[in-house]
């Protein structure tokens, strides 16, 4: 891989079982939990007796590194020292519709050392964790630790806090504090064992002289997560399967695991190249993990899935609608099933007595805990985003029942569409002063991109009626969506081919990212060649990091800036559109895990990392694999 990625994922489970390297090299700094709070694991080598770093910080001197490569599910990074090469084979199988993998709170670091001297050499290595991959900070409980009994040929301890908290809070910046933390290893002359100093440490080792060792990360968090009360688990111990099980299993799976986790990166890559060019593959391979470990897949007491987003580094709210929208196209691609487990808590809570709106809800908690939505003080209607969320959800559902050409989930769900469309219908042609997703900017009233939301989102719910045999209510909705097109062009037009920010601002711009499903779709809802001049446009707009949002500020959105970019009417065009994002994440200094909120003039992160969002950067992928086209 050519792009230099600002943060390097190494174990991505889900929210708080999440390990990153924000540096240029594994010894730089100690590793980091995605919020960039300390989660210090560190690895030595011991060469012909000489000790050395491969991993954090210490005394011993570092290893030099000399290649890094990430893949979709793996990161592979070479060190060299004293005529030896050890290879770093980090890896977290996350792989859609295999559930069992998907959600297996187990990650993978294989470790195997050649000599490139020509000489022999004995070579044994060292992981050790800290006790503040089961704390929120260091120190604040006390940690009991102890071995673990995995399996017979595998080394094992584990760690977690005494008084174990389960499910005690929620918040944004703050990670798990109850449940157990487990390494272990399998190699020649294995061993793990509790080490304490200022904090408590699990060590595991093996020799590498002659073969390769596996390390293992693992994380029980007992219960996952309340919802409306519920305590609920994982899919992966839905049925009582031990953690220690898990473990054993992943041992056993390794080398199968692995094959199908490079096959599914290589295909990703050679089809985003062929969609998109060889720096928009690169980044789809970064932000794979990003994406899905920003999640938690759990039942209901119905056996049902829900698929949990935590909006990180923002305000820690559960499956929010307007950060689900711009993720869709990665799960549109691989597993739709996994988009109507974001929708089933919306649905749950806006049909409860506890929604007094006839629009949809923001969200339905602040995670882990899934009670209500706690977005603008819960049901303040200042701070709603009505035509937002209404168009994300129809076209959620929209584009769900396409890729899977079955409309049956929607069925169930049609007196709130219907309900929800007329929203849209009575207040989306020209919106009132009200908040789109792009929140941060504040609120504005006659949002030319937000009335484009409307129109696709009844568009979409024709789509659904003509896939469940109702022609004449399909014809009623898709009518509606063209007089509102043709309303749109016309007074959101500035005059020279390009179309406003705000109705009521001429001269104005703003990237019309919400349109991108009339062509991705083949919706027919808007005259050809509108979004072409558009789009034609946009190049005189363009910051040395990408184009921004729009006229009020320098920054820009990186789901939105390819949803944009998918408008190009060819891939010379989107490929010119798309470098600036691949240079603002190779260049920024802002090393976090890949931010969508950034500045187009010096790359720098304005705020947001770790996000779902990241996989909206599928939509050029999304569009070619025709996955979504109506024929």
């Amino acid at each position: 891989m050519k792009l230099r990625a600002p943060a390097l994922p190494l174990i991505t489970v889900d929210p708080y079982f999440s390990v990153w390297s924000m540096a240029d090299r594994l010894t730089d700094k100690a590793l980091c939990h995605w919020t960039g709070k300390p989660n210090t694991i560190n690895g030595t080598a011991v060469i012909d007796g000489k000790t050395y770093r491969f991993m954090g910080e210490g005394e011993a001197p570092a290893m030099k590194q000399v290649s890094v490569d990430v893949e979709a599910m793996s990161t592979t990074v070479r060190m060299e020292a004293d005529g030896v090469e050890l290879k770093l084979f980090f890896l977290t199988p996350l792989l859609m519709k295999d559930y069992e993998h998907l959600t297996r709170p187990v990650s993978y670091l294989h470790i195997s050392a050649r000599a490139i001297d020509k000489k022999e050499h004995t070579v044994s290595v060292s992981v050790s964790a800290s006790e503040e991959l089961c704390l929120n900070n260091k120190g604040e409980m006390e940690v009991t630790a102890e071995p673990a009994a995995v399996a017979s040929d595998v080394a094992a301890v584990k760690m977690g806090s005494k008084d174990q908290p389960v499910l005690a809070e929620s918040g944004d910046d703050i990670r798990i504090n109850w449940g157990y933390f487990y390494l272990a290893v399998k190699g020649e002359s294995q061993k793990a064992e509790v080490c304490r100093d200022e904090m408590t440490w699990l060590t595991a080792s093996a020799d590498v002289s002659k073969a390769s060792a596996l390390f293992t990360f693992a994380y029980d968090d007992v219960e996952s997560m309340v919802y409306f009360g519920e305590h609920l688990k994982s899919w992966w111990n839905k049925d009582g399967k031990t953690i220690e099980t898990a473990i054993a299993e992943a041992y056993g799976d390794f080398a199968e695991v692995s094959d199908k986790c490079k096959d599914f990166s290589d295909k990703l890559f050679l089809d985003a190249v062929r969609a998109g060019g060889e720096k928009y593959a690169e980044m789809l391979l970064l932000a794979y993990r990003q994406v899905l470990a920003a999640h938690k897949l759990v039942l209901d007491s119905d056996g049902e899935i829900l698929y949990v987003s935590k909006e990180c580094f923002s305000n820690g709210c559960a499956v929010t609608v307007d950060v689900s929208y711009p993720s869709i196209p990665i799960f549109l691609l691989y597993d739709p099933e996994l988009v109507k487990g974001m929708m089933r808590p919306i649905f749950r809570y806006a049909q409860s007595d506890a929604w007094p709106f006839d629009f949809a809800p923001h969200d339905v908690g602040q995670y882990p805990l899934l009670n209500g939505q706690v977005y603008s003080n819960g049901t303040d209607p200042q701070w709603q985003m009505p035509v937002e969320e209404c168009g994300n959800m129809l076209m959620m559902m929209t584009t769900t029942c396409v890729a899977e050409k079955d409309a049956s989930f929607a069925e169930k769900y049609l007196p709130t569409l219907r309900q929800w469309a007329k929203y849209l219908l009575d207040n989306g042609t020209d919106p009132a002063n009200q908040l789109c997703t792009d929140d941060f900017a504040g609120h504005l009233a006659h949002n030319c991109n937000l009335a484009l939301k409307a129109i696709m989102g009844v568009a979409g719910l024709g789509v659904l009626f003509d896939m469940l045999g109702n022609p004449e209510e399909a014809e009623q909705y898709r009518k509606a969506a063209k007089d509102m097109a043709a309303i749109w062009v016309k007074t959101a037009a500035n005059g020279d081919g390009s179309y406003r920010l705000a109705f009521d601002q001429p001269g104005t711009f703003s990237m019309k990212y919400n349109v991108v499903w009339d062509k991705v779709m083949n919706l027919g809802i808007f005259p050809d060649g509108v979004f072409d001049s558009e789009f034609a446009s946009y190049v005189r707009h363009m910051n040395p990091y990408g184009m921004p949002l729009d006229n009020r500020e320098t920054y820009t959105k990186s789901d939105w800036l390819v949803w944009t970019a998918t408008l190009a009417p060819d891939r010379d065009g989107f490929e010119a559109y798309v470098e600036p994002l691949w240079s603002a994440y190779h260049h920024s200094p802002s090393r976090v895990p890949m931010t969508d909120w950034y500045q187009t003039t010096t790359s720098m992160q304005v705020g947001f990392q770790h996000r779902t969002v990241q996989g909206g950067l599928y939509m050029k992928l999304l569009e070619a694999s025709g996955i979504c086209r109506l024929d």
